[in-house]
C-alpha cells in the first residue's frame, strides 16, 4: 500500500489536534506516515501519540539546523522525504495542516515536486480510479466543489475540524531522516520571536466551538467571552468589531481574517455580511443571536434567536454552568 505523508502540527513537541484529523484522513488513502520536524529528544513522545491514530511510520527530521529559518527548509525536507517514499513503495498523497505556514510549505513543495496542489480542503475521500478527491468551499463560500490533482503526487492542505480523529493503533516505527538543506533555503532567518500571551482558550482556527461577537456587542465582549468559556470554546469577532478597535485583528473571522470550521459556531450581534460568512459558513452547526430578525445571518443558521445578546448570552451562560455543576 502506498504511503501518505502527514506533516505533524505541534508546538515544542505537543501534538495538535489537526494532526490526528489528518492521520484519520490518511487511513482512507493509504498507509499513514507522520513527519515530525522538531527536536530529536521529543520524537519518542510524539511517536507514541501519533501511532495511536494510525501512523505506521514516524519520520523524524531534527530541526536543529532548520528552526532558525522560515519555511523553505521544511519544504526541502518534505521534498526529499517524498522522493524517498516514492522510490521505495509509492506515495499516494501528502497532507498538511491548512495554516498560513502549512499552505506556504505546501506551495513550495508543489513546485519542487512538480505536483498539483489543493488548499483549504474540508473533506478528502479515496477514489480507486481518480486518487484522492477533495471537497472545498470556494468564492467566498458561494460554491462547494470537488477537485483532484491531475499531475504528480497530490499535495493537500486540510482545514482544522474537517474530520473526527479516530484512534487506530499503528506500528509507529521511528525512522530518523537527515535532510540536506540548501544555502538558498536559509536566506530568510528568524532574528527574534515572542511567545503569544496565553488566554486559556483553544486556538481559534482549531477550536471545535467558536463564539463570535460583532457590532451588536457595542464594544462589550464580556457576554461573548463568558459563553465561550462556559462552552470551552474560542472567541471570534467580525470585521466591524475589529475596525471599531474593540478587539484585536487576531480574532477576526472572515475573508480578510481567519477561516474557521468548528462543530458549533455562535454568531452574536453579527449581521452576516458575505465577508464574514466566507470565514465561517463551513461550520457544522451555526447559531445566531441578533436583535434584527431581518439580519442576513439568519439565512445561514441552523438555530436563530431574535433578541439582545446582552440578555440572551448571560442567561445561556448561567444555564450551561448550572447544568455543568
Amino acid at each position: 500500500m502506498s504511503e501518505v505523508l502527514v506533516l505533524v502540527d505541534h508546538v515544542d513537541g505537543a501534538v495538535r489536534k489537526p494532526t490526528y484529523e489528518l492521520l484519520t484522513i490518511a487511513k482512507r488513502l493509504g498507509e499513514p506516515s507522520a513527519v515530525f520536524i522538531g527536536a530529536a529528544d521529543q520524537a519518542a513522545e510524539v511517536a507514541e501519540k501519533v501511532k495511536k491514530y494510525g501512523a505506521e511510520k514516524v519520520y523524524v527530521v531534527d530541526d536543529a539546523q532548520i528552526k532558525g529559518y522560515l519555511v523553505a527548509p521544511k519544504a526541502e525536507a518534505l521534498q526529499q522525504l517524498a522522493e524517498k517514499a516514492q522510490s521505495e513503495g509509492g506515495l499516494a498523497a501528502i497532507l498538511i495542516p491548512s495554516s498560513a505556514e502549512g499552505k506556504e510549505v505546501a506551495g513550495r513543495l508543489a513546485i519542487k515536486l512538480e505536483s498539483g496542489l489543493i488548499t483549504d480542503a474540508v473533506d478528502v475521500q479515496a477514489d480507486d480510479r481518480k486518487g484522492p478527491v477533495t471537497t472545498q468551499s470556494v468564492f467566498a463560500g458561494n460554491y462547494t466543489v470537488t477537485a483532484k490533482v491531475t499531475k504528480g503526487t497530490p499535495i493537500i492542505t486540510v482545514k482544522p475540524n474537517s474530520a473526527t480523529p479516530e484512534e487506530a493503533e499503528g506500528a509507529g516505527t521511528v525512522e530518523e531522516f537527515a535532510a540536506t538543506v540548501s544555502d538558498a533555503a536559509k536566506t530568510a532567518q528568524i532574528v527574534a520571536s515572542q511567545p503569544r500571551q496565553a488566554t486559556g482558550r483553544p486556538e481559534l482556527t482549531e477550536a471545535a466551538i467558536v463564539v463570535s461577537g460583532g457590532r451588536g456587542t457595542g464594544g462589550n465582549f464580556e457576554p461573548v467571552e463568558g459563553l465561550a468559556d462556559a462552552l470551552g470554546g474560542a472567541v471570534g469577532a467580525s470585521r466591524a468589531a475589529v475596525d471599531s478597535g474593540w478587539i484585536q485583528h487576531t480574532f477576526q473571522i472572515g475573508q480578510t481574517g481567519k477561516t474557521v470550521s468548528p462543530q458549533l459556531y455562535v454568531a452574536t450581534g453579527i449581521s452576516g455580511a458575505i465577508q464574514h460568512r466566507a470565514g465561517m459558513q463551513t461550520s457544522k452547526t451555526i447559531v445566531a443571536v441578533n436583535k434584527d430578525e431581518e439580519a442576513p445571518i439568519f439565512e445561514l443558521v441552523d438555530f436563530g434567536v431574535v433578541g439582545d445578546l446582552h440578555t440572551v448570552l448571560p442567561a445561556a451562560t448561567e444555564e450551561i454552568n448550572k447544568r455543568k455543576g
